[in-house]
């Protein structure tokens, strides 16, 4: 369970950069998730850890990534439906054959469904604990009105109750410190929905001062004009602690410089698993 939260956890800062590109497994091909192995695999290297779902890790992201993978446990509806209707979708025996860092699992505390995805989580945290697999459960919600930061205390606290390892919640503008405080296990930050870069590392700026564990973010990085340059910024915010002035400084000067290597069709991708 330890060296698995190493590879997700930076040794030197204890905390984390997740590139979050499980989209697909609710919406489909999110735009920048079109071709994973063009847009994500040339930038994985800036990665502390990837979320990805078991398919796109087994067609698209090299053998050769050695950093934490954190696998999409769940799943079923679309956006189409109601997405709280959630199962989990992999089986641990698979988990472990992908050698994964930890398991994802929402958790959507006032859906409609809400006891079925506690349920999830903690059938998940079960399994995890047995065989050395650690739980991150996201906490989802689906009445905007319900986005405030006592709601993300409520959540984030009934996930670490009922055992989850580490949880993702999303950063709010008021008493996102108390969300961090009243938890006992390691928050992490989602992305959200994608925002000016400045913005952005803002953002990631306000959450590590209220005591976050890292960022999760998808959008705001492989949407991004410079998503390589991107992620370096907000790895500067995270692990070196620069204001969102430095970090987007960085980000300013690496866009014009960073150049992409040409990746052909699935030039870098997994072979398709037998299994």
């Amino acid at each position: 369970m330890k060296n698995r939260l190493a590879r997700i956890f930076s040794r030197d800062s204890g905390k984390t950069v997740m590139l979050a590109i499980d989209h697909g497994y609710f919406e489909g091909p999110a735009a920048g998730l079109e071709q994973v192995d063009k847009s994500i695999v040339p930038m994985l290297d800036h990665a502390d850890a990837l979320m990805a779902t078991r398919g796109v890790l087994r067609t698209s992201i090299p053998p050769s990534f050695t950093h934490g993978v954190v696998l999409r446990a769940s799943g079923g509806p679309s956006v189409l439906k109601d997405l709280s209707n959630e199962r989990i979708a992999v089986d641990v025996e698979d988990a472990l054959r992908l050698n994964v860092a930890g398991l994802a699992v929402s958790v959507y505390i006032g859906a409609e469904y809400e006891t079925q995805t506690v349920h999830n989580m903690t059938r998940l945290v079960d399994l995890g604990n047995r065989h050395g697999i650690p739980v991150l459960a996201v906490t989802c919600v689906t009445d905007e009105a319900m986005g405030d930061a006592k709601y993300y205390r409520m959540a984030c606290r009934i996930c670490a109750e009922l055992g989850a390892h580490f949880i993702k919640t999303y950063f709010v503008d008021k008493d996102f410190d108390s969300v961090v405080a009243g938890c006992p296990a390691p928050v992490v930050v989602a992305g959200g929905a994608k925002l000016p870069e400045f913005e952005a590392l803002t953002m990631t700026h306000r959450a590590m001062q209220a005591g976050a564990a890292g960022m999760d973010m998808g959008r705001n990085i492989f949407q991004s004009e410079a998503p390589a340059a991107m992620i370096q910024a907000v790895r500067a915010v995270v692990h070196a602690g620069e204001t969102p002035k430095k970090a987007f400084e960085l980000y300013e000067s690496l866009k014009n410089d960073v150049k992409m290597p040409p990746i052909g069709p699935r030039s870098h991708a997994r072979p398709r698993a037998s299994v």
